[in-house]
């Protein structure tokens, strides 16, 4: 009784949220892993818990096309949910918790708690919402260190005390369905344990969950996660759409309407959906004339070589209505795009230079 129960709830959560209609599965883009943070010897003498020097932070994303919803990861038969390390997870054993929602911002700065290990539905702490360090909005950090949490590893991009991922919102909370033991792993012992599995529970954000930048880029924050070992998941993931249908993306053995996607599975040994470190020369990049009537040109500046350029113009629906490798560019480079079909409004383009996403507005006359 007590497992049908279970499985009952997380059917609520994980297939209620927003409504029961069915529709065709485009709105979850990809999981993205960002490399926050590295730590080093400073880190490892400030930290409340054992942290080894080189831990790595990883956050994991959910990157959603503009207005769809993050609603819930899932483990069921047959689609288990698995995150682990090869050794074990840092906790925070000060103020760290398995949801950020708990973590003041006067307390974020305190020692380690800032790369503490939990799940999210778009908190990075109390009251503020994560967003990838190439996207924060360039306000106060809570982060300040000095010395802890200063390292400047270029393999983890931006350095916390220049952007650290966190802007002001109003997070949802997290809802935990059908777990418990099993979130040990993430609470307050630090190095307790390597692995969280489940086939009968979930990670659920009740009403939906959208990003710091929902109309635009609308990355959710899911979870985050710091290790010395190699990190790995295997994750399964329900959206809301637009309209209210729904969409359910799994790692594994899709089935009916299920969609299958492979950023679902992440080995940090195999960086695939790995979200680059912002390099240490940005390309400036001017979008132009805008507004728009007939075309626009999109010029990019780059003083060194960049790979895997990119671009696709989408609607405030989020629909692409354009899009266009660039190949390899260094120096002056000017793409000229023809909008003279697109009906009058607000379009965003979403840039990818480098690796490195970005996302600008233009409207059509």
């Amino acid at each position: 009784m007590k497992k049908n129960t279970i499985k009952n709830l997380i059917a609520f959560a994980i297939l209620s949220l927003i409504g029961e209609k069915v529709s065709a599965q485009t709105g979850l883009e990809c999981v993205v892993v960002e490399k926050y943070y590295i730590s080093n010897a400073a880190d490892e003498a400030g930290s409340v818990g054992t942290l080894p020097v080189g831990s790595t932070t990883y956050r994991v994303w959910a990157d959603l096309l503009p207005s769809y919803k993050f609603q819930a990861l899932y483990g069921v038969s047959g689609h288990p949910m698995t995150i682990q390390t090869t050794t074990s997870f840092f906790n925070n054993e000060d103020r760290g918790a398995t949801t950020p929602n708990g973590i003041g911002t006067a307390f974020i700065n305190d020692n380690s708690v800032a790369i503490d290990s939990w799940f999210s539905v778009g908190a990075a702490a109390a009251a503020r919402l994560g967003t990838p360090k190439s996207e924060d909005d360039g306000l106060a950090n809570l982060i300040t260190g000095n010395p802890i949490l200063m390292n400047n590893d270029p393999l983890a991009g931006i350095p916390l005390s220049t952007e650290d991922g966190i802007v002001t919102g109003t997070p949802l909370a997290v809802t935990f369905v059908g777990l418990t033991t099993e979130l040990d792993v993430f609470d307050a012992t630090s190095q307790f344990g390597n692995t969280f599995t489940t086939s009968n529970g979930s990670v659920a954000a009740l009403g939906g969950a959208m990003g710091a930048n929902p109309t635009t880029t609308n990355k959710v924050l899911i979870g985050q996660f710091t290790t010395d070992g190699v990190f790995s998941f295997e994750l399964n993931i329900q959206i809301g759409t637009p309209t209210g249908g729904i969409e359910n993306y799994v790692a594994q053995n899709p089935v009916g309407s299920e969609t299958l996607l492979t950023c679902l599975t992440y080995n940090s040994s195999i960086t695939t959906n790995l979200q680059t470190p912002v390099a240490a020369e940005i390309p400036s990049v001017s979008l132009y004339p805008n507004p728009s009537v007939d075309a626009f040109k999109i010029e990019i500046n780059a003083a060194s070589k960049i790979f895997n350029n990119g671009f696709k113009i989408m609607n405030v629906l989020g629909a692409v209505v354009a899009e266009k490798s660039l190949g390899d560019i260094m120096g002056k480079y000017i793409e000229t795009i023809d909008v003279s079909s697109f009906s009058k409004g607000i379009y965003f383009v979403e840039l990818n230079l480098n690796g490195v996403k970005s996302t600008q507005k233009i409207i059509k006359k």
